[in-house]
């Protein structure tokens, strides 16, 4: 079975970050995604809002923590998790993503100096893995064939409604 969720959006308030007893971090976000549609009929775009509750464990809080504000843009990679309390009779119910990979998108700007956010700090967090992030290893390239010529990157634009897919 899978149960996967990756979600592109802005963080719509602080992070709240706590710490168990038993000191592991949690964090918990709210996540704003935007879905424009557009009324071929009555020439109007309409944007539909849906808000995501994050939670992110030990690493990925850290760095919550250290980097994540209000307005900030993520990738969030995780898995729905359902649920139910009681409280004075009533039931309760809840649905949120359980982050498995992070990814902090937007400019290194958006991100403040407050925390040390530097240059060459890395931009992909994930969990579980033994370091406290799971950083990408190159590939190797097999001995037969000769390395493929890297080509032209066009220069990135900052404007988020520009994704390729």
């Amino acid at each position: 079975m899978i149960n996967k969720v990756i979600l592109v959006g802005n963080v719509g308030l602080d992070p709240e970050v706590r710490t168990l007893e038993t000191g592991v971090k949690v964090a918990r976000v709210r996540l704003a995604t935007t879905e424009r549609i557009f009324n071929r009929q009555t020439n109007e775009t309409t944007e539909h809002t849906e808000w995501h509750t994050i939670t992110l464990w030990r690493g990925l809080a850290e760095v919550v923590d250290k980097f994540v504000r209000k307005g900030s843009q993520l990738y969030i990679e995780g898995r729905l998790r359902s649920r139910e309390w009681e409280r004075d009779g009533q039931k309760h119910y809840a649905t949120e993503v359980v982050a498995d990979d992070m990814k902090l998108l937007g400019k290194r700007s958006d991100y403040g100096t407050e925390g040390g956010y530097q240059q060459s700090a890395p931009q992909a967090y994930a969990q579980p893995a033994p370091q406290p992030y799971r950083q990408a290893q190159p590939t190797p390239q097999p001995v037969a064939q000769p390395a493929p010529t890297p080509q032209p990157v066009a220069p990135m634009n900052d404007d988020p409604d520009d994704l390729p897919f």
